[in-house]
């Protein structure tokens, strides 16, 4: 388990290695009724561990010893009871991940896939498709993918199309880890986001927080 301060002030990004069997999650997590709905429509045995070991996360991140549960907004959006952050959650296969912040915050956890090069038309821009480099181009899609579905999640209104409405400046993919930013505008609104990300293992982590 990994939780530590980051940027800006205020800020903080959590990852969990999921080892446990389901009943250790449930015993500890004290689900809400509706949260246990949530849980009950949940196929798969693995989407269920996922799912709960994000909220064990974000509640060992929370400092609390009493949880507080995961209530959503008109959109769907999850945010903490009795707390003023902002929240993101993902998770993908072995790893669970999760921001909290003072703005409006997303992360990104995927495991590296070959068929994202199948899918990348579907969701970059002609500009972002350019800035693509061969010899990192699997790499440098999943950042561009999570880099926009961390930005979907901050925005949290839905609606919106990745290739249309979500714009990353394009960037050299740095194996080492680095940063980008990017923008959301749909409805009027054009909103700037500093982003990072991190390549674990076979995995890209990316969260980016809106610029204040």
């Amino acid at each position: 388990m990994l939780h530590q301060h980051i940027e800006p002030e205020g800020a903080e990004m959590g990852l969990w290695r999921i080892e446990e069997p389901e009943d250790w999650f449930t015993g500890r997590l004290d689900l809400r009724p509706e949260e246990k709905q949530q849980l009950a429509r949940i196929k798969g045995q693995r989407r269920r561990v996922e799912w709960l070991a994000a909220r064990q996360l974000v509640h060992h991140m929370s400092g609390r010893e009493k949880r507080g549960a995961f209530l959503k907004d008109e959109y769907g959006k999850p945010h903490l009871e009795g707390s003023a952050y902002h929240i993101s959650i993902s998770h993908s296969h072995e790893l669970a991940a999760a921001i909290a912040a003072p703005m409006p915050a997303g992360i990104d956890i995927q495991y590296l896939v070959p068929r994202i090069v199948r899918l990348a038309p579907r969701f970059l821009s002609p500009e972002e498709m350019a800035s693509l480099r061969p010899q990192e181009h699997i790499e440098q899609l999943h950042v561009y993918w999570g880099a926009k579905e961390a930005l979907y999640k901050a925005y949290g209104r839905r609606a919106l199309d990745f290739r249309a409405h979500i714009h990353i400046m394009p960037f050299v993919y740095d194996p080492a880890g680095g940063s980008c930013s990017g923008r959301v505008a749909a409805e009027g609104d054009d909103i700037g986001f500093k982003l990072k990300y991190l390549r674990l293992e076979n995995y890209i982590l990316v969260y980016g927080t809106q610029l204040i």
